[in-house]
């Protein structure tokens, strides 16, 4: 859960080792979630209190301020149903699991109210979709990337969403993914470790972060080496926001045609990180039995191995 949710009026004290910190990274520490010129825009808005008085965004913090935080509430994006093509590889009445194309957003954001994997679902399973994410995500329990393909879990009713979401949550959900990376991996196997949050400069990336961010484990293997990259499973523990792409980029090994944690010059011409959600797998909320799911590789992603790369 978010630490400050649109709509309320939260208050906090300022303790000694938080002495002296602008007040815009204060709250942007208190939560990474969110960026600092969010808050900074909630401060020229006086949307912050310290001790009752709206304060600059360079206000340095003392020992036993109250800061007072009110986050308007945020008008909903009205969600329309799309006729649009869908690769549907298992369906029943409490789950659809769907291979998600390149390039499609999962959800309705700013900047992407339609075409989204949202808009497409909602057309095929009319009022049959699970509530408790809201309005803007009907069903959706968990994410993949814009540009990462690959199985993805719908719900279709409450009651699923929240033992699907359970099984998320204790790390018990099989999630195998397929990937090329820059550069020669020359260990088999292994596991990359480290915390993922914000990045405190550019706050569209995510970043190893110890101090504030979120345990995170990834495990991988080698299944092809190339002359210039790697090709490789990897099985997730965790399931942070932009994982694998991070921690691979922290071995200094990002995945190819990563636009954001990668380097260098792309000459496929690819669109984002070579990434492919390849199995999905749990316990099913009604049968009570292990179902696992694989999704095919795209045409892309196969068209790059036969290079040899």
């Amino acid at each position: 859960m978010e630490l400050f949710s649109e709509g309320e009026e939260k208050e906090f004290e300022v303790f000694l080792d938080q002495v002296g910190e602008r007040l815009d990274k204060l709250l942007s520490l208190w939560d990474p979630e969110k960026s600092r010129s969010f808050f900074q825009k909630l401060i020229k808005e006086e949307r912050i209190w310290v001790n009752g008085i709206p304060r600059k965004a360079n206000y340095r913090a003392e020992e036993g301020d109250h800061v007072t935080v009110h986050l308007p509430k945020v008008r909903e994006l009205e969600i329309l149903p799309e006729n649009l093509p869908l690769d549907i590889l298992y369906e029943d009445s409490d789950v659809l699991i769907v291979n998600k194309a390149k390039g499609m957003v999962v959800h309705p954001s700013a900047g992407h109210s339609c075409g989204t994997l949202v808009n497409a679902v909602m057309y095929h399973c009319k009022d049959s979709l699970s509530g408790i994410n809201g309005e803007v995500r009907p069903g959706i329990v968990h994410r993949i990337d814009m540009n990462t393909t690959g199985a993805l879990v719908v719900c279709k009713n409450d009651i699923a969403h929240v033992k699907i979401a359970e099984q998320i949550k204790e790390h018990s959900v099989t999630r195998r993914y397929l990937g090329i990376v820059k550069g020669m991996i020359s260990q088999d196997a292994g596991t990359v470790e480290g915390a993922i949050g914000r990045h405190p400069v550019d706050r569209k990336k995510m970043t190893i972060n110890e101090r504030n961010g979120k345990p995170a484990v990834t495990h991988y293997r080698v299944l092809q080496r190339f002359l210039k990259h790697t090709f490789m499973e990897f099985e997730l523990e965790t399931g942070r926001t932009h994982q694998i792409r991070v921690h691979m980029a922290s071995l200094g090994h990002p995945l190819l045609g990563d636009d954001v944690y990668g380097t260098g010059k792309n000459p496929w011409n690819l669109q984002g990180q070579t990434l492919h959600a390849a199995v999905i797998g749990f316990i099913h909320p009604s049968t009570g039995n292990y179902l696992e799911v694989e999704a095919p590789l795209p045409e892309y992603f196969e068209d790059l191995l036969k290079k040899q790369l």
